[in-house]
């Protein structure tokens, strides 16, 4: 055979070509930067290159003409997705000029442009690179950046995928940039100047690294071997190394030296510290004193400029140079999207002491080759080389600390030859077909490509490089996908290898193989290619008319590749003339590589896969594991080229082609080329073939049955194997590996045509191996495929020798049912073998038994050995296989029993549940069993898949949405846009209304609240005019009730912000919508208009400053805190005109109040504040105290401390701070400060309590309110400290504090301030006494505050009210009510909820004496003063009142409630009765409001409609003493009564008591801008005791709401035992802290438990994303709302508990308690009777009764089993069962459930699990009994003493025969005779030799009869 023929044989098909033109060619002509550039380099600010404007302008004309033709490059890699999983497409990254375009695609969907970036100056190179953010030290998983990076000359910019952009400016040109693991590596282009140092200076550094952007560059370092073996450490400054590769995983290098011409490897890494501070130590070496100049130059000279000691003038004057030579700050980071990438940033991670501007300590530092730079650079010319050499000794010099470090691993060894450039132009790593790994590299010059075998030592440290091998190649380029490399040779071939063996040729459709032509010697005519070549016409269509003769002609070829090089006329003129010929190959990609073609045009090929069926994938991965490396590797080579020839098999013929090909390499003869008869003959009588002939496919197509054409003993001889093959000695090993393969996919359902293929190889191989036993099993297996026919041998004895009987090889065939069944029986197994990775699911199943039901725990946990055999090729390592079972369970979750074990083992290594889906439905039921336990009661903290397995979407889905960033909720209403236009927006739009209409289903109280919240439309202004009233008076009366109601108008903001706190997410790219605050009027009848500024009345100034400034929070406080929004959005919604000044302030307090405006630029919060605006001030300083809670920020301190006169330095000028915004920045210390007890802070704050007034005035308003925010402040600084106050016994604090209250000498002012309030005041003469008016109020609450729930006695008896008339003389009775509060809060624990306790507040004197709340007549006294007793009994009735509403704030506590709500009425009544007019109208009033407010905080979110009437009714008093402060009181009321909807409530702690007592002071404004008292913007401070306490069940398969039964159980405390109590959740939850656990409660949805005894962390996540709860609907169960009282439910009970008539269940009942969509359609087709059914009834009914049984049971998925079940078993009764495959499962099934793990389940819980209290198994099981005892009477006694004893059977009987053999477990004949039963004579006897081989009792019973020797069936 000529050796052109064999060449032809082992040529490879390459797949689909295509015409390849990189993507972004074209989209460069068209992308439009191409011009704008141009354009932009023209504007005349723009710094030109040129100094001079003209030549600028003519060179960038140049440069436009010049863009035609430039030089391009481009980079393809395999599909990266964002996730980071491998994707099927490819993705080019490609480079022409100013443009580097970034597109996808593949050959399937065209390609696009991801990205495309345009730079000022050409690009050099572009590349992928991930760099890593280092995270915090606590979280362990860095994030890593997916980056492109383009390289220009002087700089080099970086462009995350998130869209941020960095640019780092280059010290030094680059010649060279690689991405490493690390970051990237740069190698200094070297110049010709520096090669002879003449003075012996030390060499610069050659490589830099950078590992991040933000980062400096950093010399590389090298570890390399030293003589004596001791290793040095040094930087990279060898300019004769040059990098040609770099690889990421393993982290090489390699380098090629110049000088000697060879090629080294190293490993890159991170430096260790130890080797930081050696090469830092080893660079200071002190020697001769020129050496020191040189040593230290190098650092100093790369620190020049990090102290700012340049020859330059000054830095900055660098700085500018600097950035005009990168011209990167003008360019387009200016419009960069990024604005988080700030000087900051960049400062933040730069480790160097530099100055602050963009880190340019690295930036200049390596300016080298400074004389070579081109003119471009010109400003940077003066860097310090040109300075003297004086600056190298900058004193302080420290140098940088380097990075990366490369070690030397391998260098190839000196040949004698070497020529001059042998550098490598391609280097690249590939695997063979065995996994061993190469490192490849072409040395073009000599046409060589070498390959260095090596693999990782033993433990995993370092790698090992083999020997070298040369292969001729003119290009090579490695396939990824399948494990081998393409090399072009000489020739032109194209050569597939894998690793250094020779696949074959390849042969590529439509261009010529040259080889074949090369050899006419004549030159052929030139072939129409050339002239063809234009791209209007694709490249297949001119590659198509070349004749099929030129390339099969069998003519000699020129073998001798030498011969060909020597004779450059046959290269160049055949070469030339032929036209096209393969010049190079490039650009690959999984199995995808581009071939240049030498007239310039490019074509992608794709080298075809190994196999592409999964059997054959199998099978081939089974043999490579178990062969040695080179016969396997040979093995593939074999069949890769016979399944890819030319013209090779379709899928179908895959396997036979495998087949065929296995054994002919087995020594067969069934070779494709002598196809002989015989061949023909053996196919016909193959059992494949009968198998064929029956099957139903045959018969369609009405296939003649083929007869064979002699008779089928007549084998001829020449039919045995030959022993010389290359697989012969490995028979039986193959053959086991292909036995276990089978076993594998028995465990999958989808693989069944697979198993009958693999069957008949099996078979043909166990006969010709004389494998009884293995022959027996599969006849038993599938009886119709396996006919016990005589068969040949074709082995002779001679040879069986010559085989490698390997050591695992059994003579029992291991079968993984027998042996879950034997473990399902409770007998001992053996371990089951298994080959690690190729049979996965067998070792799954194995251990998921072991685990579940021989309950060993410790099977999963370690090294399974006991159970599994593992199985690898004999000189193949241990430890190469991963440990991926070493599954350590991690302690967050709860593990109590088997089940939950087992399925978390089972998720953990990946099993998901369709994998559960596709096991056969016996293996499945044990885990399946499983699961069911599980789903009942699952653990709520268990991962996300574990709850997909198990079947609990809505805790998997609450898992995963807990995992997810805050973003937007599911339950957001969106309202479209456009629904505003139509009404006018009152700001209530955005509320949830899904929900509320949940929690509020019987009335419409949430329309009403709005109704009395909105103040968007104009209010209705109704007056009669009387006759007597002229039309001017009468328009006069018409204003002032308009002016009456306005001051309700502006009180209502307040209320609508707690009303819709945090329930919208805003758009970033609209402004937030504030409804506008609307104070006009109607007037009925005629609805003319009411105006204030017609001028008829007095209005006071200014007066809706403050209500638009709550309207401006209550618009902001909508934001919900998860929503996300940055500083640009925030100043984007300032507004354009001042009217609205004040709203933009409310609404930059609301974003600090809920956590946004520390966002807000430090740069815009100072424009803010020096526009001296007083509104923004307060607003601002409140806003960004309360998002800075507790830190002691000292940023945000500064900002505060400019606002209070005493923070500053006594000498600091005088600034002239208003005083509402000294008040706001006082209460801002104690909210920054706030618990932290700081020392000075506290200092500054007691004394500020008393601040004198100043002699010119200052300081003399509104002195109340600061003293108050000062006390306040003071209580939050100190907050619930109590008596220990560390390191403050000095100050005083309790006793400066009760001073201020209750008046006294003024002490001395201490502290820096004294000279300051010297002189007193010229205005008020206060004397040296306290002026308890002012002062009173602040100390009492800073001590409630700093003593708050400590219960100390002595402090509370100082705040005890006065029991004497003269003492009570002396107390102003509005701070009676601040003392009676304060007292109640220190003594938290003695607050009880019932109106006995709150008159135990009032001194004896007034209970005695004062006049009950409902007198009718004035008792008369001399010596009392009724109006002070009056009074302060009201006052501190209201004052106990309020600290009850502290105490159950949020907690809906009914005693509470109704004691609250008595006293309500009372002060009510109390206004109305004649005695009204002593204790004064405004005094009641203020108390009703107090109460009022007590009532709403204790109800806080929960909508109670006594609350709501209450304040409704104080919403329509308007006129007399109802002034502005009433109305907020009373629309607070309401707002706290509807807290977010109802999604929120209040909370109890510490800090929530602080801000409400900021928010809810009990002495309310006179009129809108009145804030003597109390700043009116501290009451917004609410926002910071709101908690989200909304618990929100949403179904998880129709994703709404829906109402569930909560079970809430309560810890124990010191007033109540643990308690529980069930709620209709959507419900408030109570106060976290006192739960113990909530339960969802069955038995409509699944159960649910939340335990709050291991930390309430899961269940504040829960809430705090909206509340949501996922619930899961039970099957069979209908939702609260559709089955309110659950009477359609009680339908499936009632059917469920007369179980005899489950067959009258009609299948249209099943919508009544279902509402899955697949049982519905189940029910629509299989259980409704058709027209003419006849006897198909009785399966509709057994149909019906199963879905009905899974449906009422819980388990709709074991719906397919017991249909499985239902059909194996008719199929039996038909006796046509040709496979026993579903009669095995019933038997696992069976033996499940007869297992004593699973009785013992069964004991604990007996109503539980999968087919319990059913009939079904039963019935079933007692069928297959009855089928094969009939069978057995009639006849099949006869065939099973036949089989028995070992004669052979008839055909018709053969497959009952297997099933009654599976069934009953009968032993093989070879056992029977093993065991010795032949001489047995009674029954006991047989039971005792049965006992060995562990028969059941029931089967012995069967086969007695005729093991006894006595033929007739006995029947029992």
């Amino acid at each position: 055979m000529s050796n052109n023929y064999e060449e032809r044989v082992t040529m490879i098909a390459a797949g689909d070509l295509q015409e390849f033109v990189p993507f972004g060619r074209d989209h460069c002509k068209h992308h439009p930067n191409a011009l704008n550039l141009q354009l932009r380099q023209l504007q005349p600010a723009s710094e030109l290159w040129s100094s001079d404007g003209a030549a600028g302008l003519v060179g960038s004309l140049q440069e436009v003409t010049i863009h035609e033709k430039q030089k391009e490059s481009w980079l393809l890699r395999r599909g990266v997705s964002d996730v980071g999983e491998e994707v099927e497409y490819d993705e080019e990254l490609y480079v022409a000029g100013n443009m580097v375009i970034w597109s996808k695609g593949s050959k399937s969907q065209a390609s696009a442009v991801y990205k495309a970036f345009t730079v000022d100056s050409p690009v050099l190179q572009a590349l992928w690179c991930d760099f890593t953010v280092p995270q915090e030290k606590s979280e362990k998983v860095n994030i890593v950046e997916k980056c492109i990076c383009i390289l220009q000359s002087s700089c080099i910019s970086v462009h995350s995928i998130e869209g941020k952009d960095y640019i780092a400016s280059l010290p030094f040109q680059v010649a060279n940039v690689w991405p490493t693991k690390y970051g990237l590596l740069f190698e200094r282009s070297s110049t010709s100047h520096e090669v002879p140092l003449s003075p012996p200076r030390e060499p610069l550094p050659t490589m830099f690294s950078m590992l991040h952007p933000l980062d400096e560059i950093t010399p590389l370092v090298c570890k390399s071997g030293g003589v004596f073996g001791s290793a040095r450490v040094q930087y990279v400054a060898d300019y004769t190394l040059r990098i040609v590769f770099l690889n990421e995983e393993p982290s090489i290098v390699m380098t090629y030296d110049t000088v000697q011409s060879l090629h080294a490897v190293w490993a890159l890494r991170r430096v260790k510290p130890e080797e930081q501070s050696t090469v830092l130590k080893f660079s200071e070496q002190v020697g001769t004193p020129q050496h020191v100049a040189t040593s230290s130059s190098l650092t100093a000279h790369l620190r020049s400029l990090s102290k700012g000691d340049s020859p330059m003038a000054s830095p900055f004057q660098n700085y500018s140079s600097l950035h005009s030579q990168s011209r990167s700050v003008s360019s387009p980071s200016v419009h960069s999207r990024s604005p988080s990438i700030s000087n900051m940033a960049a400062l933040s991670r730069s480790h160097s002491p530099a100055l602050g501007v963009q880190s340019f300590s690295g930036v200049q530092r390596f300016n080298f080759s400074s004389n070579t730079q081109s003119p471009r650079r010109h400003s940077v010319s003066h860097s310090p080389n040109s300075a003297s050499s004086d600056s190298f000794l900058a004193p302080e010099t420290e140098p940088i600390v380097p990075e990366l470090c490369i070690d030397h691993l391998w260098t190839e060894t000196i040949m004698t030859m070497r020529e001059k450039n042998s550098q490598a132009s391609k280097v690249f790593i590939t695997t063979d077909l065995c996994g061993q790994k190469f490192l490849c590299f072409l040395v073009e010059s000599q046409l060589q490509l070498r390959c260095v075998k090596f693999q990782e030592s033993n433990d995993k440290s370092q790698l090992i490089f083999g020997s070298v091998t040369n292969i001729q190649a003119k290009d090579a380029a490695p396939v990824e996908s399948i494990d081998t490399l393409l090399v072009l040779e000489g020739n032109g071939n194209l050569v597939l290898y894998s690793g250094v063996v020779r696949v074959g040729k390849v042969f590529i459709p439509g261009l010529p193989a040259p080889s074949l032509t090369m050899s006419n010697q004549m030159p052929r005519p030139s072939t129409p290619l050339d002239s063809l070549n234009t791209p209007s016409k694709p490249l297949n269509k001119h590659l198509g008319p070349l004749e099929e003769g030129v390339l099969l002609s069998p003519v000699p070829e020129l073998r001798d590749s030498s011969k060909l090089h020597d004779s450059s006329y046959i290269d160049d003129c055949t070469f030339q003339q032929l036209g096209t010929f393969i010049h190079a190959v490039r650009d690959p990609v999984h199995n995808r590589v581009t071939l240049e073609l030498s007239n310039s045009s490019m074509v992608r090929i794709t080298i075809p896969e190994i196999a592409t069926s999964e059997l054959v994938k199998r099978c081939l991965q089974g043999i490579k594991s178990i062969l040695p490396k080179e016969i396997a590797v040979q093995m593939l080579v074999k069949w890769y080229n016979a399944y890819n020839a030319p013209g090779g098999p379709s899928y179908h013929s895959e396997w036979s082609l495998f087949v065929t090909c296995l054994m002919n390499m087995m020594g067969y003869n069934t070779d494709r080329l002598a196809w002989t008869r015989n061949d023909w003959e053996y196919l016909l009588n193959s059992d494949y073939h009968r198998n064929l002939e029956s099957h139903p496919l045959a018969r369609a197509l009405r296939l003649d049955p083929l007869e064979t054409s002699f008779p089928k003993d007549d084998f001829s001889p020449s039919l045995s194997l030959d022993s010389s093959t290359l697989l012969f000695t490995h028979i039986p090993a193959i053959f086991f590996v292909l036995h276990l393969i089978y076993e594998e996919l028995k465990l999958n359902s989808l693989m069944g045509e697979g198993i009958r293929s693999l069957v008949v190889l099996l078979v043909q191989l166990a006969r010709d191996l004389k494998l009884e036993a293995y022959i027996d099993y599969y006849y038993r297996e599938y009886p119709a495929l396996v006919k016990t026919s005589r068969q040949t041998c074709r082995i002779d004895q001679a040879q069986t020798g010559f085989m490698h009987h390997p050591s695992f090889f059994s003579a029992e065939p291991p079968s993984i049912f027998q042996w879950l069944s034997s473990c399902l029986k409770g007998e001992g197994a053996l371990p089951y073998p298994y080959l690690p990775g190729i049979c996965e699911r067998s070792k799954l199943v194995v251990l998921s038994v072991a685990l579940y039901i021989l309950g060993d725990e410790s099977a999963v946990s370690n090294e399974a050995s006991h159970y599994l055999f593992r199985i690898t090729s004999g000189q193949r390592k241990q430890q190469t296989e991963q440990d991926d079972n070493r599954y350590s369970f991690r302690h967050s979750t709860s593990v109590s029993n088997l089940a939950e074990k087992l399925v978390i083992w089972m998720t953990s290594v990946g099993f998901t549940l369709r994998d559960l889906e596709s096991l056969p439905f016996g293996v499945a039921l044990p885990i399946r069993d499983a699961v069911y336990h599980c789903r009942e009661q699952p653990a709520s903290d268990w991962p996300e898949a574990v709850c997909l397995l198990i079947g609990r979407q809505d805790l998997s889905k609450q898992a995963c949405e807990g995992n997810l960033a805050k973003g937007k909720s599911v339950l957001s209403s969106d309202v479209p846009s456009g629904a505003e236009a139509e009404e006018d927006d009152d700001g209530m739009n955005d509320m949830n209304q899904e929900v509320m209409s949940l929690i509020w289903s019987e009335d419409l109280r949430v329309q009403e609240v709005r109704r009395l919240l909105q103040s968007a439309h104009p209010v209705r202004v109704s007056v009669v005019q009387m006759p007597e009233v002229s039309d001017h008076e009468y328009i006069e009366e018409k204003e002032n009730r308009l002016l009456q109601l306005c001051q309700r108008t502006m009180a209502l903001p307040l209320g609508r912000g707690m009303f819709t706190l945090f329930s919208y997410h805003p758009v970033p790219t609209e402004p937030l919508p504030i409804p506008k605050l609307n104070l006009t009027g109607r007037a009925p009848p005629r609805n003319t208009t009411v105006d204030l500024n017609s001028g008829n009345i007095d209005v006071p100034p200014n007066m809706a400053c403050w209500a638009s400034f709550h309207n401006g929070v209550a618009a902001g406080l909508k934001i919900a805190p998860a929503s996300q929004i940055d500083s640009a959005w925030i100043v984007y919604n300032k507004p354009k005109n001042a009217e609205l000044a004040n709203e933009y302030a409310g609404f930059l307090m609301a974003l600090g109040l809920n956590g946004h405006l520390t966002k807000l630029a430090t740069l815009n919060i100072h424009d803010y504040l020096t526009k001296g605006h007083e509104m923004t001030s307060i607003g601002l300083l409140l806003g960004v105290s309360a998002a800075k809670l507790g830190t002691m920020d000292m940023a945000i301190t500064r900002l505060l401390s400019i606002h209070i006169p005493a923070l500053l330095p006594p000498t600091s000028t005088e600034l002239d701070v208003p005083h509402n915004v000294q008040v706001a920045a006082v209460i801002g210390i104690g909210l920054v400060y706030q618990g932290t007890a700081h020392r000075h802070t506290a200092e500054v704050l007691l004394a500020e309590i008393g601040r004198p007034p100043g002699p010119e005035m200052e300081y003399c308003t509104d002195r109340e309110s600061y003293s108050l925010a000062a006390g306040l402040a003071l209580g939050m600084v100190c907050l619930g400290h109590g008596s220990n106050l560390i390191g403050m016994s000095d100050l005083n604090v309790p006793e400066q504090l009760y001073q201020y209250m209750v008046g006294g000498h003024k002490r001395f002012q201490a502290g820096m301030h004294r000279e300051k309030h010297k002189s007193p005041s010229y205005q008020i003469k206060e004397g040296d006494t306290i002026n308890v008016d002012v002062t009173c109020p602040g100390a009492t609450l800073a001590l409630a505050m700093i003593y708050l729930k400590t219960n100390n006695r002595s402090i509370a008896d100082w705040l005890r009210a006065p029991d004497t008339m003269y003492l009570l003389d002396f107390v102003k009775p509005e701070f009676l009510l601040l003392r009676t509060l304060a007292r109640c809060l220190i003594l938290w624990d003695d607050i009880l909820p019932n109106s006995k306790w709150v008159d135990s507040n009032v001194p004896q004197i007034i209970r005695e004496n004062s006049i009950s709340l409902h007198a009718t007549e004035l008792p008369s006294s001399e010596d009392l003063n009724l109006e002070t007793l009056a009074q302060a009994h009201v006052y501190i009735i209201a004052g106990a009142c309020l600290s009850l509403g502290f105490r159950f704030a949020g907690s809906e506590n009914l005693a509470a409630f109704n004691c609250l709500f008595k006293f309500a009425k009372d002060f009510m009544k109390c206004l109305s009765a004649p005695t009204a007019s002593i204790t004064g109208h405004y005094n009641l009033e203020t108390c009703l409001s107090v109460v009022l407010l007590s009532l709403a905080m204790v109800m806080a979110g929960s909508g109670n409609l006594k609350v709501l009437q209450l304040c409704r009714f104080m919403h329509k008093k308007t006129g007399g003493e109802m002034n502005y402060g009433f109305h907020l009181a009373h629309h607070m009321a309401l707002g706290l009564l509807f807290l977010g909807g109802g999604r929120y409530s209040l909370s109890t702690s510490d800090s929530s008591i602080a801000a409400l007592l900021c928010a809810l002071y009990p002495h309310f404004p006179v009129h809108s801008s009145d804030n003597r008292y109390h700043l009116q913007a501290l009451r917004h401070l609410y926002v910071l005791a709101a908690e989200p306490r909304l618990l929100v069940p949403v179904d998880v398969d129709t994703n709404t709401p829906c109402y569930t039964l909560l079970e809430v159980t309560y810890k124990g405390t010191q007033w109540y035992e643990e308690t529980t109590e069930e709620l209709m959740a959507p419900t408030l939850l109570p106060e976290l802290h006192l739960l113990k656990q909530i339960r969802v409660k069955g038995p409509r949805y699944w159960e649910l438990l939340i335990d709050l005894s291991k930390g309430t962390h899961q269940l504040k996540s829960i809430l705090s994303k909206d509340g949501i709860l996922y619930v899961k609907l039970r099957a069979g169960q209908l939702s609260y709302k559709e089955d309110p009282m659950g009477w359609r439910s009680l339908l499936a009970q009632a059917v469920t508990h007369r179980n005899s008539e489950t067959r009258t269940f009609k299948p249209e009942t099943i919508s009544a308690f279902t509402s899955d969509p697949a049982l519905l359609s189940f029910a629509d087709y299989f259980c409704k009777p058709a027209v003419n059914m006849g006897q198909k009834q009785e399966i509709l009914d057994l149909f019906s009764s199963i879905l009905y049984e899974c449906v009422t049971r819980e388990n709709p998925e074991m719906l397919p089993a017991y249909i499985a079940i239902d059909q194996a078993v008719r199929i039996l009764e038909r006796k046509e069962m040709s496979e026993t495959f579903e009669l095995w499962q019933i038997k696992l099934v069976l033996e499940f459930f007869s297992s004593r793990s699973h009785q013992e389940r069964v004991r604990r819980n007996p109503n539980r699990g999968l087919f319990m209290n059913s009939e079904f198994l039963p019935v079933m099981k007692c069928t297959i009994d009855n089928t094969l005892d009939q069978w057995l009477q009639a006849r099949g006694d006869v065939s099973l003493h036949s089989y028995l004893s070992g004669q052979p059977t008839e055909e018709s009987q053969l497959s009952m025969l297997a099933c009654f053999l599976v069934y009953h477990s009968v032993p093989t004949p070879g056992q029977l005779s093993a065991g010795g039963l032949e001489g047995s004579t009674s029954f006991s006897e047989l039971l005792l030799k049965f006992r060995q081989l562990k028969m059941p009792v029931r089967a012995l019973l069967r086969l007695a009869p005729l093991l006894l020797g006595n033929p007739q069936s006995m029947v029992l």
